[in-house]
């Protein structure tokens, strides 16, 4: 069974178009479990077992159950509007954005702005914006000046699984980040 086939649908489904599977999210972004095991189980064999266990091995913890596993959502990455009930927290001065080097121009240009989604995301180390670079080529990495953002009314968030999230990112407010090519900086 290809559970990250499965967890890719999930995304789909909890982030993106609940309507392919017929689920039906709440204001806050929350699917019923059953509902939600009922429309993927048309594509894929699935059960209350493996949907469990994709979100405890998630590795990037996208997903989160209520407390009594009634009621399922993705934690950030929306697409369609829904409230996950982020708290506002102030973050460290610096955060990072890894980006693919085609994207450069355009992010100098304009910023930071979520396209598709709901808010920008941001890591809070250097490493991990790395690895999120990489999935769109050649990675280059910015440094977003999140405490001077603070300072001028701007607001951030953090997801359950730690990604900082903003609603948009203005380019005096970032900096190529230039730093040895290792996955060790940052630590």
């Amino acid at each position: 069974m290809d559970l990250t086939r499965i967890s890719r649908y999930l995304s789909l489904i909890l982030r993106h178009k609940p309507w392919v599977a017929g689920v039906t999210l709440d204001r806050h972004g929350w699917a019923d479990v059953e509902e939600l095991l009922a429309g993927v189980s048309r594509k894929y064999p699935i059960n209350k077992e493996i949907l469990e266990e994709i979100v405890r091995t998630d590795n990037k913890q996208r997903y989160s159950f209520n407390d009594e596993k009634t009621k399922i959502r993705a934690n950030q990455g929306h697409s369609i509007p829904v409230d996950v009930e982020l708290p506002v927290v102030t973050p460290p001065p610096i955060l990072y954005h890894g980006t693919g080097e085609k994207y450069t121009a355009s992010i100098e240009r304009q910023g930071l702005l979520p396209k598709s989604r709901l808010y920008v995301h941001l890591s809070g180390d250097a490493v991990t914006a790395r690895k999120v670079g990489q999935r769109h080529g050649k990675p280059v990495i910015y440094t977003v000046a999140s405490g001077k953002m603070v300072k001028e009314g701007f607001t951030f968030y953090r997801s359950v699984n730690g990604v900082w999230l903003t609603k948009k990112v203005p380019s005096r407010f970032l900096t190529r980040y230039a730093a040895p090519d290792s996955d060790h900086e940052g630590r």
